[in-house]
This record gives C-alpha cells, structure tokens and sequence, in this order.
C-alpha cells in the first residue's frame, strides 16, 4: 500500500539507470570547484584591490576572514534546510546568492560593500555548497562506494581552491580585478540551470534506486522537532567530552595554517619578494594536485595506523615548514619543494580526524560532530586571514604571522596525542 502513490505518480525517467548516480556527482563535483574558487578569489584580489582603491590588506582580509568564516559555519544549519526545503532548491538559492553577491561586487566603490558582497553574502552560499551538500548526496544516491564518492567530493572542495588561483590570477595581470569578479559570478550562474535540470532530489523521484541498491529506496521519514534545534543540541552535548574539544583545537589551527593563511596570504607574500602573482598563483595550483595523492594516501594510512599518531606527524611537520618558509631564499627551486610538500599534507588531516570522531561518538552522531569540527577549521582559517592581514599591516612582513602559525602546528601535533584512545561516547541528540 505505501508504494501505489509512488507507482501512480509519474516520474521523469533519467538514462544510464543506476549509473545516473554519477551525473548527479559529476554536476555536485563542479558545484563544488565554484564554491571553493569562489572562496579562494580574495586571495587573488588582495593585490589588485589594494592598488585600485589604496584599501589596506587588512580591511581586504578582513573580508575574506568574514567569509571563510561562515563558510563554515553555514555547514550544520545548510544540512537542517536541506531536510526542510530539499536539495535542489537549497544548491539553486546558494548558486543565485553566489552569482548575484559577487557580480556585485563590480561596483563597489567602499570597504563596506566589500564585506557584504565578499564576506557575508558570498560565505552563507559557499558555504550551502560545501562537505555537508557531498555528504548528502553520497547517502543518498549511493548505496556502495560510497567511501570513494565522498573522498572524490571531499577533495573538490581543497583542490578546487588551489586550482583556480593561476587562472583567475592570469584575468588580474590582463585586465585587473574586475573581470575575475565577473568570471565567478558568470560560473556559478551557469551551474543553475544544470542544477535544475539535472539534480533530482533522490533516485526514486526519477523511479531510479540507489547505485548499489537491489531492492527500491524507502522515502526517509520526516525529522522530528526542529533540526535546528536539534543541531545545536548536538552542539551543546558534545562539547561536554574532551575528545570534542581536541578535535575542535587541532581542526582551528588545521584551518589556521591552510586556507585562512597560505590559501589568502601566498600570493601576496611572494609579492613581497618580487614574485608576480601568475608565479605565486602557479605554487596553490601545484599544492592542488598532490592534495589529490596526500589525500588518498592518507585514507589508506588511517586504515592501518593509530590516526592519532598521524595527526601528530601531519601537523607536526606542518608547523616545521611554516616556521621554514620565511628563512628560504623564495627560490623556484624551494618553493616548489614547499608546494609538494603542503599539497601532500594539505587536507590529509581529515581522515584521521574523521576516525577519531567515529571512535568517540558513534558512526551515527560523527557527522554531526563533525560538521560543527568543520565549522572550527573555518573559525582558525577566518582568524588567520584576518591575523595575517594586521601583522603585515602592523610589521611590514609575514614573518611573524607564519612564524606564529608554525607554532601553533606543532601544538596541534602534541594536542592530537593528547587525545584518549577510547573516549567516553556521550548520548547525543539526533536531527
């Protein structure tokens, strides 16, 4: 009796049968690239803004240290309406409010409108179009190989960031900033309509199952309560265990030592030291690529070693690179070496980190957890942003900014062995 509506209603059938599961990924994989180069633009723009408006780079990452934060933040609270309002409409409404905010941005003549374009408008979109739109998808249209989807989309989101910066870079030496503003906007604009036409909300709605199902999809049944609500409370659960807050610590300056510096502030750095920014752009689109092996290599070491002693090594080196970077000559040769080096470690931390959260709260509640982890990498990659910014302003150089977060990585190394092999798994809250 619960499937006669569905027989009875039609549905729009879709080619390649199970198989369309992956146009669904190949559509959400490029969502993802826009998002991510969407995010990594104000580092590209740092130069070019301060020489048409004088505004200094602190104003300038300031903006970005809005955006990356609620980038993240976004990630828990864009799952809840996801659950109320759909999928599709929920990558459609932050596609639109991608577009709109940074096509705007072509006239802004103020800081102000800055930080409303590129700070908050822009991070509440990005931010709908993140881990947690990968993670949904993944659950939904795959019932195998789900660990190989989820990887492949997790990857986007870093690799994406780091590819996009030569070729946006390439638009700032030929015409200034104005063309890479309208270059993103015109991208997310024209992921809408494939989106639209091309996203169903689940296998069954286009009467598909999930790829690796053998028997029909069962329609989830509704949240109970708000799932607001309930995220936060999840919220307020776990950060009443330790395990939370050492994942919380070590995933801040996770993000502290990655996108909010070197992702922002690389660029301009090595202008600091005569290097033009096709060069320095060139050096995250290098650390883009080996993200891709450091990633896979370290999902195949997690399943093999204690995470924590990989989180330990991870950061550890991590922190011992930065502290190196200013003392180098900025030579082509050691900067490549610098850009393999932070390629392979980039986002490497995740898979253990990801372990840890299993081990510590269940695989029911991790990803929940999780998400609010996440949203304290972004609280570190948005206080790096804005840190690194004052230091130049305040020093003249970057010295003492990376020299600081260098530091913090090898505190992150000696918090990941802190943690407690077999932490206390509190009862959480479920959406």
């Amino acid at each position: 009796m619960t499937q006669t509506p569905l027989q009875a209603a039609p549905v729009s059938r879709r080619p390649f049968g199970q198989n369309y599961a992956f146009v669904v990924v190949a559509v959400i994989f490029l969502s993802l690239l826009a998002s991510a180069g969407l995010r990594a633009t104000p580092g590209v723009l740092m130069l070019p803004l301060q020489q048409a408006f004088g505004w200094d780079v602190g104003v300038i990452s300031s903006s970005a240290a809005v955006g990356i934060f609620l980038y993240g933040l976004a990630g828990p609270f864009a799952a809840a309406v996801m659950q109320r309002f759909g999928i599709r409409r929920t990558v459609l409404g932050a596609l639109l409010l991608m577009s709109a905010s940074t096509g705007a941005s072509y006239f802004m003549t103020a800081p102000w409108q800055l930080f409303l374009t590129w700070g908050l408008l822009s991070g509440i979109g990005s931010g709908a179009v993140a881990n947690v739109l990968g993670a949904t998808i993944v659950n939904r249209w795959f019932t195998t190989n789900r660990g190989l989807v989820m990887g492949l989309l997790t990857a986007s989101t870093a690799t994406g960031t780091l590819i996009f910066m030569p070729g946006l870079a390439a638009l700032v030496a030929w015409g200034g900033w104005k063309p890479v503003v309208l270059t993103v906007a015109a991208c997310c604009a024209a992921l809408i309509p494939l989106v639209y036409f091309l996203v169903p909300e689940r296998p069954a709605s286009v009467g598909l199952r999930s790829f690796g199902s053998r028997h029909d999809d069962q329609a989830a049944p509704p949240a109970a309560g708000n799932p607001f609500v309930a995220a936060l409370s999840n919220l307020v659960r776990a950060a009443q265990t330790r395990a939370f807050w050492f994942l919380f610590a070590t995933f801040f300056i996770c993000g502290f030592t990655t996108n909010g510096l070197v992702g922002t502030h690389l660029i301009a750095f090595c202008g600091d030291h005569g290097i033009v920014e096709v060069q320095a752009a060139s050096l995250l689109a290098l650390m883009g690529f080996f993200d891709l092996f450091g990633t896979t290599l370290s999902g195949w070491l997690t399943d093999r070693f204690d995470p924590r002693k990989l989180l330990f090594l991870y950061y550890g080196l991590r922190g011992l690179s930065l502290i190196y970077l200013p003392y180098s000559d900025f030579s082509l040769v050691s900067l490549s070496v610098f850009a393999v080096f932070y390629g392979l470690d980039w986002i490497a931390t995740v898979p253990p980190t990801v372990r840890i959260a299993n081990e510590a709260f269940g695989d029911k509640n991790a990803p929940l957890v999780f998400g609010w982890v996440v949203a304290g990498h972004q609280l570190g990659a948005a206080c790096a942003a804005f840190f690194a910014g004052f230091m130049r302003s305040s020093q003249g150089d970057y010295l003492q900014a990376f020299m600081i977060a260098g530091l913090t990585g090898i505190i992150a190394a000696v918090l990941s062995l802190m943690i407690t092999k077999r932490p206390a798994q509190p009862v959480l809250a479920t959406a």
